[in-house]
């Protein structure tokens, strides 16, 4: 199964990646962490975000096509990046769940914006203007829709898998710390 995350930053998105990928013990394929890796690269690149993508992508089929379950977590602003996750699914033959994440509380997700530690050394988090200028298409499909301005991280991780339906593939969960 493939399970694609979509949101903007501070919505809570990665952190649900990751705890739903360590409940359900799926690769956890983020982003960020490849476009910087391709842009800390000797290679010249002129988008990394065009580039970690089509990674991700690769990355994530190769996982499918063994049976792994995959949580690709990022941005997926546009219909086109939304469109090929779909395609990774179909191509190798596994069913694909779209995850859309947000906070509707704009005072908490301002707040998480400004006081989010970066993640990787070095490099700063997008500010509260850089959040609302980012470019975010509206969906044209159905997707599951989390609301994580007033659940905990388990809240959100418990509603996912019971409407996903993958609590019943677990051998073992596994705890969240």
């Amino acid at each position: 199964m493939l399970i694609a995350l979509a949101g903007l930053p501070g919505s809570g998105k990665s952190t649900l990646a990751v705890a739903l990928a360590r409940r359900i013990g799926a690769v956890h394929l983020r982003i960020d962490s490849i476009e910087r890796a391709i842009a800390a690269s000797s290679l010249r690149v002129d988008r990394a975000e065009d580039a970690g993508y089509l990674a991700a992508y690769a990355v994530a089929a190769d996982n499918l096509r063994v049976g792994r379950t995959v949580v690709a977590d990022c941005v997926n602003p546009l219909d086109i990046t939304r469109t090929a996750w779909r395609a990774v699914a179909a191509e190798t033959g596994c069913e694909a769940v779209e995850i859309e994440v947000i906070c509707s509380d704009e005072v908490e997700h301002r707040r998480r914006v400004e006081q989010r530690a970066a993640d990787f050394p070095g490099e700063g988090c997008p500010d509260w203007r850089a959040v609302q200028d980012r470019e975010y298409e509206g969906w044209a499909r159905d997707r599951i829709v989390v609301d994580t301005a007033h659940l905990t991280t388990e809240e959100a991780v418990e509603s996912l898998a019971r409407r996903v339906k993958i609590q019943s593939r677990l051998a073992k969960p596994v705890p969240i710390l």
